[in-house]
């Protein structure tokens, strides 16, 4: 990408939750492991494979420093959905018949809630709390939901939609007072908000490459020393990755997870400040421009470059359609009819939910994006409103 985030294309990117470009710099660390130093970092026979492992090694550490955690405790895989699966179906294959209780928030992602739901299909017994208008969860209720029998507690820590950043450190002490696993997806927060998984008290977490500007197909999952014997591993094979996770390492994504993760490190405290300032700014912009325009979930806790909006009196599908110099993402999970399930946890109807619209600001966005963004959203707003007032009034005008 170039310096701004329309790039070559004109368009402006403000998707980054959905994925980031891959930093150049994090490209040129790769590089020589697709071509020179392309070994196997199982082959412990010759120095193309010492080369292999001491690079997954030193990505290892960049990652375990990234988090807080010990390089031993990294376990990769192939992205954040694998990692939580590894966790969850972990956990789940290691559990006594009596404790098959889960616990987990309206608002998280669909790989944990499909995998969750697809438990209670198969006996356990599933909880699944609601959250406030804010997006939080109420610590009274998950409190109350707690038994001797609860096995497993899963929390996002930044959601992927709203962007609001849950209690997980209370919530991972209220869980070990009963004795379950906690396991956070962190995703969203790695390099955009401090992620400290000791001071957290997690047991697994969930990361994923590309949303700080590493590559696709490459996550990493967090173990927590000690809680090993409490997982059994959903895919054998290969003995790789402490036996957690069998297959052949990508050691080209595996480095340059590790090279992205120690610059989101690096940079992160000044980068999350300037995204905050443009990020306010693009509000005040719509709030000046747009008016009958809502932000969704609390203000703060939030990661800094999340905004989701809704605009009253628009049609979703037509905002998205329209939206041509801009990229975005739906409330929705998809273009589809369905509203996101995030937005309709907090309480809004299916004709709101689909007229959101997220802004995801990352490292490529300027002031000049915020500002031609904030007017693009406008004008296409005010079009649209006034193309639903005409087909009302004439369908009105039919009606008599």
């Amino acid at each position: 990408m170039s310096a701004s985030a329309a790039g070559e294309t004109g368009v402006i990117y403000l998707d980054h939750h959905a994925t980031t470009p891959v930093d150049a710099r994090v490209l040129d660390a790769m590089l020589p492991h697709f071509t020179r130093t392309f070994g196997n970092a199982a082959s412990r026979t010759h120095r193309f494979g010492w080369e292999a492992s001491e690079a997954v090694d030193r990505a290892r550490r960049q990652v375990a420093s990234a988090v807080g955690a010990s390089a031993r405790e990294i376990v990769f895989t192939s992205g954040a959905t694998e990692a939580s699966y590894l966790a969850l179906a972990g956990v789940v294959a290691a559990t006594p018949i009596e404790r098959r209780h889960a616990v987990t928030v309206a608002t998280e992602h669909k790989a944990v809630l499909d995998h969750l739901r697809q438990l209670a299909d198969e006996g356990w017994r599933v909880t699944v709390l609601p959250v406030a208008p804010t997006g939080l969860v109420d610590l009274r209720a998950l409190a109350a939901a707690l038994t001797p029998g609860t096995a497993l507690v899963s929390v996002m820590l930044a959601n992927n939609e709203i962007g609001v950043i849950q209690p997980v450190a209370e919530i991972a002490r209220l869980a070990h007072a009963h004795g379950a696993i906690v396991h956070t997806d962190a995703v969203q927060a790695l390099g955009r908000t401090p992620v400290d998984v000791r001071a957290l008290g997690v047991d697994l977490a969930s990361f994923s490459a590309h949303k700080v500007y590493g590559p696709k197909g490459v996550g990493a999952l967090y173990v927590k020393r000690g809680v090993e014997p409490r997982l059994r591993a959903p895919m054998r094979g290969g003995g790789q990755e402490r036996g957690l996770r069998g297959g052949t390492l990508n050691v080209p994504g595996i480095v340059g997870f590790g090279a992205a993760s120690e610059m989101a490190r690096a940079e992160m405290a000044t980068e999350a400040e300037r995204l905050g300032g443009l990020r306010d700014r693009l509000w005040r912009r719509l709030q000046d421009q747009v008016g009958g325009v809502s932000m969704n979930g609390a203000a703060s806790p939030r990661l800094a470059g999340n905004l989701n909006v809704t605009f009253d009196g628009v049609d979703g599908e037509s905002l998205l359609l329209a939206l041509t110099d801009v990229a975005v993402s739906s409330g929705a999970a998809c273009t589809s009819a369905d509203p996101s399930h995030v937005l309709t946890a907090l309480g809004l109807s299916t004709e709101r939910a689909l007229a959101s619209l997220r802004f995801g600001l990352g490292r490529s966005t300027t002031l000049e994006d915020i500002d031609r963004a904030a007017s693009h959203v406008a004008d296409v707003v005010a079009y649209l409103r006034a193309s639903s007032r005409r087909v009302q009034l004439a369908a009105g005008a039919a009606g008599r």
